[in-house]
């Protein structure tokens, strides 16, 4: 009777794990295209063809929803961005494939309004709470993340020419900011040529091997190339194609 019992919680248990994960991949999505604080029960129960009940049982609120969804929203982004990004050694081959990967992650519309964090930053920037707290954990946190590659980097000797890491971040966010911004206004792929181009020339006035660097100009071509042996005695580094 207990083993019975046990299944029935267990089974009870998985159809609410699978219908979470559906009316969040759907409140991401509907968020991105219509702002994060306009995301209501009701709409989101139409978008994702489940009952406003359901919804309500599931969340409770729609602040507990709205900060369901920005966690959901930084699972997909660390799986498009920076899960791919870590074929890479630490350093400028890191930093590089994660700008190869950010780009993409807007160009190819992981989220159908481009950038979640973006869009939502905009609709949250003035209304504190905790979904803005949540917004600005997750910015930070990403903002961090590209300066400790760039932080590996300087060690590396790979970025003579930088002592700011944080700065290089700020700088490399703005730049994907406004590629975000402009490339989902216009509908228009010139602003994320634009970006590679900035984000090459940039590591490149910092002292990065520009064979590295100009990887950022091909899409994907950060991910795939690797580290070639050195010859006994070779400074500098150099790319080979393949994982």
């Amino acid at each position: 009777m207990a083993m019975t019992e046990q299944r029935a919680t267990d089974g009870r248990r998985a159809r609410g794990d699978a219908s979470r994960r559906i009316v969040l991949d759907a409140a991401a999505d509907l968020a991105s295209l219509e702002g994060l604080d306009g995301l209501s029960i009701g709409r989101l129960a139409s978008a994702a063809s489940v009952s406003k009940s359901g919804i309500a049982t599931l969340f409770g609120s729609k602040e507990q929803l709205q900060l369901a969804t920005v966690a959901a929203a930084t699972e997909r982004f660390t799986a498009t961005v920076i899960v791919p990004a870590r074929v890479q050694p630490r350093g400028i081959r890191r930093l590089t494939a994660l700008l190869d990967c950010v780009v993409a992650y807007s160009q190819d519309r992981v989220f159908p309004g481009g950038c979640f964090f973006s869009a939502a930053a905009a609709d949250f920037h003035a209304k504190a709470g905790p979904v803005r707290d949540a917004l600005a954990d997750q910015l930070e946190s990403w903002m961090g993340y590209i300066s400790a590659s760039a932080r590996y980097a300087i060690e590396l000797g790979e970025l003579p020419g930088l002592d700011d890491p944080d700065q290089l971040a700020f700088e490399l966010q703005g730049t994907f900011e406004w590629m975000n911004l402009m490339a989902v206004i216009r509908e228009s792929d010139v602003h994320y040529v634009r970006a590679r181009r900035a984000y090459r020339d940039r590591l490149v006035s910092l002292g990065a091997d520009p064979a590295i660097a100009e990887l950022l100009l091909t899409p994907g071509a950060a991910l795939d190339a690797i580290e070639a042996p050195r010859a006994p005695g070779a400074t500098g580094a150099s790319v080979a194609p393949g994982r």
